[in-house]
């Protein structure tokens, strides 16, 4: 069996052809040993003539050389048969996307190979999809939770990275009051919508008047507040980072306001495992997202390569 994840780099390099039954390795290969293939070709997708549906089979192919136009097709290598393969059509998804192609599979579960015909008509496949589970640690208000929200546009557009399934867990500012009751709230800002019902709310970036409130914030709505009043304050911390081995073993996107513009990462050891975290600034950019989602898909064995 192959490593998982197989989606060829451009799909270019995919070529379909047309066929009689059957679709075993045997026949397949006396069919098209021999037969001269465009330089770019590396894999076949077989169908049935004069018909779009049909059993499907997927082939790897080497070329004699790569200096000519064409060249005779030299070795043919059956990646999965009809039985195992399946051809869906989603016009609207672009096949360059390794993550794209991932959600399509799992349209289609108990096949290895989802052969996709999409967006401008191009073909691609992706066989043994397994996309790297991430899970996006962050506090909400404001909703739609932003660094999950970040993270699928990321993902919806790039070629480059490897097929990811993102899992948001939002800590509410909302259960956090209610683990620590009090009349009078102070969140870090009236931007992020913030409300708790049945108490009194001030905002810091207001700079409120001094009040006996319990703050629901991180470390630097602390310094703020020491900043503003020249006190300490009663109050959670709202850091997404704490805590995070509680996400269990696996990869975590996170994001801290302590950070600038350079990404942080590390490993927490828990009870049940290694949780790998990569965090984001608060005001990241989707390139930051980008970039991080590249640093966990780079911890995980085996590593990710387009085919």
């Amino acid at each position: 069996m192959s490593s998982p994840n197989l989606v060829p780099g451009r799909y270019r390099g995919v070529a379909v052809a047309r066929a009689p039954l059957p679709y075993d390795e045997e026949t397949l290969r006396a069919r098209y040993l021999g037969r001269e293939a465009y330089w770019k070709t590396r894999f076949l997708v077989v169908r049935p003539p004069d018909t779009d549906d049909g059993p499907v089979a997927l082939l790897a192919v080497t070329r004699a050389g790569d200096d000519e136009l064409f060249s005779p097709i030299v070795d043919v290598r059956l990646l999965a048969g009809p039985e195992e393969t399946v051809l869906l059509h989603r016009p609207e998804l672009d096949t360059a996307v390794p993550t794209l192609l991932a959600a399509a599979a799992a349209e289609a579960p108990g096949y290895r190979a989802v052969v996709v015909q999409g967006r401008y008509e191009h073909v691609n496949f992706i066989l043994d999809a397994r996309p790297l589970p991430v899970t996006v640690r962050e506090v909400v208000p404001p909703r739609p939770a932003k660094l999950a929200d970040q993270a699928r546009r990321v993902l919806e557009l790039s070629e480059d990275l490897p097929p990811i399934a993102i899992t948001p867990h939002a800590v509410d500012l909302a259960d956090l009051a209610a683990a620590h009751p009090a009349e009078h709230y102070l969140l870090p800002c009236r931007g992020g919508g913030g409300e708790v019902p049945g108490a009194a709310v001030s905002y810091l970036d207001e700079r409120p008047p001094e009040a006996d409130w319990t703050l629901l914030g991180c470390e630097r709505s602390r310094q703020i507040h020491r900043w503003f009043y020249g006190r300490e304050a009663p109050g959670a911390d709202t850091c997404p980072l704490t805590a995070i081995a509680a996400e269990g073993p696996g990869a975590v996107l996170t994001k801290c306001c302590l950070q600038q513009e350079e990404l942080a990462e590390g490993t927490v050891e828990g009870p049940d495992g290694t949780t790998r975290w990569v965090s984001v600034p608060w005001g990241s950019s989707l390139e930051h997202v980008r970039e991080a989602l590249g640093r966990l898909a780079l911890r995980e064995e085996p590593r990710w390569s387009p085919a």
